[in-house]
């Protein structure tokens, strides 16, 4: 009795300490400031550099990487051989950088990772420095299991996902595709929704992102005095366009990601009790779709309609010179999430042709492009997925999911690397609220977390 008690300290110890080397490089990656303004991801990398070479990995399996225009937005590749030189690799995604935060408006420091009440606070706590922490712990664990891998295991993290002077993600596609290739990579944008009462309802993956793009509206005109209004008037010109933006529809767009989502939801709303909101989704899953009731499902929750179509929204305006004078130029900017695979320019056109006023110029707006298709969920990639889902969380529905926002994954599809949003921490209603104030991660969440990324790692990678 007092070996198998001797035994189980044993055990609770070492998964202690093997939970505290996790916790030290999560730690390590919040309180490396890597917001744009003052921070740095180089910095940040050349640190997971050091853990990755306490890990076992030596010079030549580590790559860092920066250009000269912006030395503090690297980032780091890392490469694991497997033993099956046949077998095309898989990529572990994430970025190191982070949205700003005013110390002042946050309770707590955002750059000291504070533990109060079962959550983590900390700026990237969620976004993406969990995700990050995760990897750079499983390549160390796979590192220093007795056998390699079959298949080779690569790790990218980055800089510039939160927008901003340089894109590590693009630059490697562009510039070091053969240190990436992969047979398809494992992003962010997965998560386990909870209701509101913290129970996990469902885990959700990502196959397929929409593009950002923003679309300026400019009307100019001569303008003159306000005492001698006329009706050719700039900012009428632009209000009356962003009237018909408001009422414009993009068509409705079903994907494998998408018609997998609703089939899903469905039968959970159906449990819920809502049978006719569950009817038409199962009718937008259907082959063919029953489009009679899409307006219902869009209606309803403002994701559900974003997943289903391109969605352009007025987000700023700008008007006029002086209080007393006609005003000589209006513009408005017009926020677009494109659905993948669809040409931005013709997104231009549907608007231009929607406001059908010769006075109102649309332009597309800042970096665009056209993305690929969504990745195609493949048995290769959900099965793992469910598999270690029902051992961790017996019941839990896997459903895909189309993001309506944008990701470092775009590039890496786009580049012919297929990337998929996968995590098994859980989000609050609020995503919680990554960009935000209060920026959190449950504890206990994202060591289970930990738990299932390290398992399903392990699976694609035939190491068990």
């Amino acid at each position: 009795m007092k070996r198998l008690i001797a035994l189980a300290f044993l055990i609770s110890s070492a998964a202690h300490a093997d939970q505290a080397s996790f916790r030290a490089i999560y730690q390590e990656l919040i309180e490396t400031n890597t917001a744009q303004s003052v921070g740095s991801c180089t910095l940040a990398a050349e640190r997971m550099a050091a853990r990755l070479k306490a890990g076992g990995y030596k010079d030549d399996e580590l790559t860092l990487f920066s250009v000269p225009e912006f030395p503090k937005d690297g980032g780091i590749v890392a490469v694991l051989k497997g033993s099956d030189p046949r077998a095309k690799a898989i990529l572990l995604l994430a970025h190191l950088d982070v949205v700003e935060a005013k110390r002042e408006d946050w309770q707590r420091d955002p750059f000291t990772l504070v533990e109060e009440n079962g959550m983590f606070y900390a700026r990237g706590s969620s976004d993406d420095k969990a995700q990050a922490a995760n990897w750079v712990d499983a390549m160390i664990r796979l590192k220093q299991e007795a056998k390699p891998p079959k298949t080779t295991v690569k790790m990218a993290l980055t800089c510039g996902e939160e927008g901003g002077r340089w894109n590590g993600a693009k630059w490697l596609t562009e510039h070091k595709r053969d240190l990436i290739d992969a047979a398809f990579a494992l992003n962010e944008g997965g998560f386990i929704t909870t209701d509101e009462q913290g129970k996990p309802q469902s885990l959700v993956v990502e196959a397929g992102e929409k593009e950002y793009q923003d679309i300026q509206l400019m009307v100019t005109n001569p303008g003159g005095h306000a005492s001698r209004p006329v009706k050719d008037n700039a900012i009428y010109h632009l209000a009356h366009a962003l009237t018909k933006v408001e009422s414009y529809a993009f068509p409705i767009q079903l994907v494998d990601s998408n018609r997998a989502y609703f089939a899903g939801m469905a039968k959970q709303i159906a449990k819920q009790g809502d049978k006719e909101i569950a009817a038409a989704m199962n009718g937008l899953a259907a082959t063919p779709p029953d489009l009679s009731k899409v307006e219902l499902v869009t209606s309803k929750d403002p994701t559900w309609n974003s997943t289903l179509r391109t969605t352009c929204v007025a987000t700023m305006v700008d008007a006029g010179h002086a209080h007393n004078a006609l005003p000589q130029r209006a513009t408005a900017n017009i926020n677009c999430r494109i659905f993948p695979g669809v040409d931005h320019e013709e997104v231009r056109k549907a608007l231009e042709k929607a406001i059908d006023d010769p006075k109102v110029s649309v332009t597309l707006s800042g970096e665009f492009g056209n993305g690929a298709p969504a990745p195609a969920l493949t048995k290769q990639v959900l099965e793992p997925v469910q598999k270690v889902a029902a051992e961790m969380w017996p019941g839990l529905p896997v459903i895909p999911f189309l993001q309506p926002y944008a990701t470092d994954g775009r590039f890496m599809t786009a580049a012919g690397i297929p990337t998929y949003g996968i995590d098994g921490f859980a989000v609050d209603k609020g995503l919680n609220n990554m960009h935000g104030l209060n920026e959190h991660m449950g504890v206990e969440s994202l060591y289970k977390d930990r738990d299932f990324l390290y398992r399903l790692i392990k699976l694609y990678a035939g190491a068990e």
